[in-house]
């Protein structure tokens, strides 16, 4: 699941909000990645830094987008041979009241089943992530 959740540049191909990503830096530590939302044709993009500690867990810190504060984290708990938990959580904040009003339903849709998406994903075994 780790390996999923990092590897964004793929997110347009099971994501049906994802319209594109660009990881504009990768290491062994971090990444910095956009993602482009298309959801029913509002258009947003958010650019984060991600400080990863494979397997366990992926830091969100905000660069740039429509909030005035985004931060977040996966975690990727191990449950033995049957896989792992994946924990997501998320604290935001809109940069103006009119940005939420616009796209904060958008987003809360996005944020409420995005684990989900993930977990279908590896369900179907793409990108060699089942049981990682």
């Amino acid at each position: 699941m780790y390996a999923l959740v990092d590897d964004c540049e793929r997110y347009p191909e099971f994501l049906p909000w994802c319209a594109g990503a660009t990881v504009h830096d990768r290491t062994a530590d971090t990444s910095q990645a956009t993602l482009e939302i298309d959801y029913h044709g509002l258009e947003s993009r958010i650019t984060t830094l991600n400080r990863n500690s494979p397997p366990e867990r992926i830091d969100l810190d905000f660069i740039e987008g429509p909030f005035d504060q985004f931060k977040g984290h996966w975690r990727f708990v191990p449950l033995g041979d049957a896989g792992c938990r994946v924990e997501f959580a998320l604290d935001y904040s809109f940069s103006s009241h009119a940005m939420e009003a616009l796209l904060g339903p958008v987003f809360g849709h996005i944020i409420e089943t995005l684990v989900d998406r993930f977990v279908e994903r590896a369900e179907r075994g793409v990108s060699g992530s089942v049981g990682q």
